[in-house]
């Protein structure tokens, strides 16, 4: 059986994903551009499509809002992976937030992966009414309680912040459940450890590679005394393939895939390119996959 578009094989093993950075940030409202690189992303074979998140911010630079900028992708691409990441959970209402990941599942055929998290920004919770101070301990029974939404036609639920009573959503998202990915800062506290271990399908690596092995031997030690396998755990980092370090880039390809990385983004961002230079420096990048990973 062939490998699905995107997957590198090695020695008829599957290994890392490549998948890149939708950017957005650089292409603001120009949605001809945002469209075009989807779909070439898409057609290149690119596993992923990943869009960052924020809403309300001091100082606030233009970015779209990741759920409905990616509805807007999911209706002109076949194949790509569309990932929201992160998605500062905690600031979200939950019902409704498993209603609308439920719905671009489904507007994208079963092609969405949401990583999540719980932010920094005290001002951000404050504008959109939450408390900031218990955002983990929440974002921990959200995902607890996103999965249930996401699978059971009724729900009953009682935790410390959601109480959900008799009633569910519909329709459910064609994966049940949806699969939740955690970022957080380069060195997870061990909360957050814990919480990637009982709880997330995948994690954000913005550790180095030296720190990768001790941070990875973390998570599965609690994720084996929770009674999960850590290798169903996924791992992804990021490398951009413009800016300061342009020239090392495949060079860092190499390094992750031989740290034992799942999944990899590229990114075109920081280069200041123009929209026209960002779809010629995706399929060069595509081209130019090391080796060892193409």
């Amino acid at each position: 059986m062939l490998p699905d578009k995107g997957v590198v094989v090695l020695q008829g093993y599957l290994t890392m994903k490549i998948g890149v950075s939708l950017p957005v940030r650089e292409m603001k409202n120009d949605l001809g551009a945002i469209k075009a690189f989807a779909q070439l992303a898409d057609e290149l074979g690119y596993s992923h499509l990943r869009v960052p998140e924020q809403i309300a911010r001091s100082n606030n630079k233009h970015l779209h809002e990741s759920m409905m900028i990616l509805a807007y992708v999911a209706g002109c691409t076949q194949n790509i992976e569309l990932f929201p990441s992160v998605v500062m959970l905690p600031a979200r209402q939950t019902v409704l937030f498993a209603k609308q990941a439920a719905e671009l599942d489904v507007l994208a055929g079963g092609r969405v992966r949401i990583g999540v998290g719980v932010g920094g920004r005290a001002e951000e919770y404050a504008a959109l009414g939450q408390d900031f101070r218990t955002r983990g301990r929440r974002c921990t029974e959200q995902m607890q309680l996103l999965k249930r939404l996401w699978t059971e036609d009724v729900v009953n639920f009682e935790g410390e912040f959601d109480s959900v009573q008799g009633v569910g959503i519909n329709p459910l998202p064609l994966q049940q459940p949806i699969p939740m990915w955690i970022g957080s800062k380069p060195v997870p506290d061990p909360r957050v450890v814990k919480r990637i271990a009982h709880h997330a399908d995948g994690w954000l690596v913005l550790c180095s590679p030296e720190e990768f092995s001790e941070v990875k031997a973390a998570i599965s030690r609690e994720a084996q005394s929770a009674g999960r396998d850590p290798e169903h755990i996924g791992t992804e980092a990021g490398v951009a393939v413009v800016g300061p370090r342009e020239a090392e880039w495949q060079d860092r390809v190499v390094n992750w895939h031989q740290a034992g990385l799942t999944h990899l983004c590229l990114r075109t961002l920081g280069g200041e390119l123009s929209n026209d230079q960002h779809l010629d420096k995706l399929r060069q990048a595509f081209e130019q996959l090391p080796e060892e990973v193409k």
